[in-house]
């Protein structure tokens, strides 16, 4: 695959994914590459400062809590939460149970005593790390598990992590790892349905990752930054495994509430060479003086959500470089994406990825030039899922026909390159013509005034159903019946009659833990309220 860094074709035609019987990723492949490598692996960086470890570094000291964490009965398999933020002990953490086979239940430090106990028994946990902000959540939350505690504070009943980190060095696996077993539980984002439990194994996202690997483009010299929170499946994608996979450096910019003014002073003077960041940052970003581009800065990659022309030609001109989008889930590892040396298509996701035979399925499993975003199941990808914790009916409905389903709808142009329309759940109709969310949001976006915006299906007597906007306006810019208008005008100078939007209402948009925007929220306050106009609402009618 590297040897093909700039030719996409090449690739895809040379890769097979590795056949891996027994396989550790930590032991069997980092501990590998670090032995006496002094290079930084890990630079996090934060208002107070710096702190790094180097690849051996890193090697060591994930052994010693290895080793400690065996002593303290956390066994192969076990089920092990993580609430931590961006902190350092995160990725020691992670090498660490990876050695010993437990599994790792990421979660994000979002999520409520209720998220909290519902991860815990769906997951079936046994033991919990968190940091000292975390604590308090867990007294509400009965059950006989294992509670670690980092940050150099001792609590009743907690085992302090600066034990486990001045263990005696070096640690012996009871047993080999087998490349089926299970290594990562991820709860999905929910936004159109509660978090599914996600299992990943010891090949399907440490290997898998060489797919996202190649599209990222990294290389063993790049400094790569990746703009994620942890607890999300983005987080091990680009700031674990795929540029650990290239022998990079990863640098984690630390912040309590995130600053695009700040954001780019880190890029500059840390000398990031690759950027990583989904299109609600690059928005974030665009809105302050970009500058020049960095003097490190060779490569832009975007994913998390939809990329919408303007913000990819805004980027170009700020920086000279093409923000290349990319594709995948929870459930995968990168499958579609603009790879380097693929010419750019501005406003699609790009070329199926090495390893990855993606179809487009009508509803009768037929492969079509639009339709259900599939793979193909044979071979099996490499970097799909193991399946939904138990949950069998879900595993057969999403593989069924001998193709993984994603539930997202997409167009394939002449060219092989794939363009998203929506997701399933999102799309509607209206006067029987099929209305894609994103196509109008992409739009209404490029509104100076209009800072985020959800489109979603309002109910309408003659039409059965009308495009409604619900619009956050830009930072500084008040809500008012001019600015109404003036979005909704220039939406209808932009798009063709049967998608015009014809309503409008100001609101705060409702997210999931990891930001994603809730549309099943305000489809179903649409649906509740049956035509009865919302009494912030504004109509294209009413502008005559």
């Amino acid at each position: 695959m590297l040897r093909h860094r700039e030719d996409h074709e090449a690739a895809c035609a040379s890769f097979a994914w590795p056949e891996l019987p027994q396989f550790n990723w930590a032991l069997d492949y980092f501990d590998v590459v670090a032995r006496g490598e002094p290079r930084p692996a890990l630079r996090m960086v934060d208002d107070v400062g710096e702190e790094a470890r180097s690849f051996a570094e890193l090697a060591d000291i994930s052994s010693r809590i290895a080793s400690a964490l065996q002593r303290r009965g956390v066994a192969r398999g076990d089920r092990v939460l993580l609430l931590l933020p961006t902190t350092i002990e995160l990725w020691e953490l992670m090498l660490a149970l990876i050695k010993l086979g437990a599994v790792i239940v990421p979660v994000t430090v979002q999520l409520t005593v209720s998220d909290l106990r519902d991860r815990i028994t769906r997951g079936h946990v046994r033991h919990v790390i968190c940091d000292f902000v975390g604590c308090d959540r867990f007294a509400e939350i009965a059950g006989n598990y294992t509670r670690i505690v980092i940050g150099g504070v001792r609590i009743p009943g907690w085992i302090s992590y600066d034990e486990l980190r001045n263990g005696p060095a070096g640690f012996v696996p009871g047993a080999p790892t087998n490349g089926d077993d299970l290594l990562l539980l991820y709860f999905t984002s929910g936004t159109t349905a509660r978090p599914r439990p996600v299992a990943h194994s010891h090949t399907s996202y440490p290997v898998g990752h060489l797919s996202t690997m190649y599209w990222l483009g990294l290389r063993a010299d790049d400094v790569h930054e990746n703009i994620s929170s942890p607890g999300w499946a983005k987080h091990a994608w680009s700031s674990f495994f795929a540029p650990w996979n290239a022998g990079a450096t990863v640098l984690m910019h630390d912040y309590p509430r995130f600053s695009a003014e700040d954001a780019l002073k880190v890029i500059r003077n840390y000398e990031v060479s690759s950027l990583c960041a989904p299109p609600t940052v690059w928005r974030m970003l665009m809105q302050v003086d970009m500058g020049p581009r960095p003097p490190a800065m060779r490569s832009l990659a975007c994913v998390g959500e939809p990329l919408s022309a303007e913000t990819f030609e805004q980027v170009q001109r700020a920086w000279g470089l093409p923000l290349r989008d990319g594709y995948g889930q929870t459930e995968t590892t990168a499958m579609i994406g603009n790879s380097p040396g693929l010419p750019i298509r501005p406003g699609s996701m790009g070329r199926p990825l090495p390893g990855y035979e993606v179809v487009l399925l009508d509803p009768n499993g037929v492969e079509r030039a639009g339709g259900e975003v599939s793979l193909r199941m044979s071979p099996r990808p490499g970097g799909l899922m193991l399946g939904y914790l138990d949950d069998a009916p879900r595993d057969e409905d999403a593989e069924a026909e001998s193709y993984y389903r994603t539930g997202d709808e997409a167009i394939r142009d002449v060219d092989g390159y794939i363009h998203f329309v929506g997701r399933g759940d999102d799309l509607f109709k209206c006067s029987d013509y099929r209305i894609s969310p994103f196509e109008l949001e992409s739009v209404l976006i490029e509104h100076p005034a209009v800072g985020e915006v959800a489109v979603v299906p309002s109910p309408d007597e003659v039409r059965l159903a009308v495009p409604k906007a619900y619009v956050a306006p830009a930072p500084g810019i008040e809500p008012s019946a001019g600015l109404a208008r003036s979005i909704l005008e220039y939406a209808r100078g932009q798009l063709a009659p049967y998608k015009r939007v014809r309503r409008l209402e100001f609101a705060e948009l409702p997210r999931t833990a990891s930001g994603k925007i809730r549309r099943v929220e305000l489809r179903r306050a649409e649906e509740a309220r049956d035509g009865v106009r919302s009494p912030g609402e504004y109509r294209l009618e009413d502008f005559g």
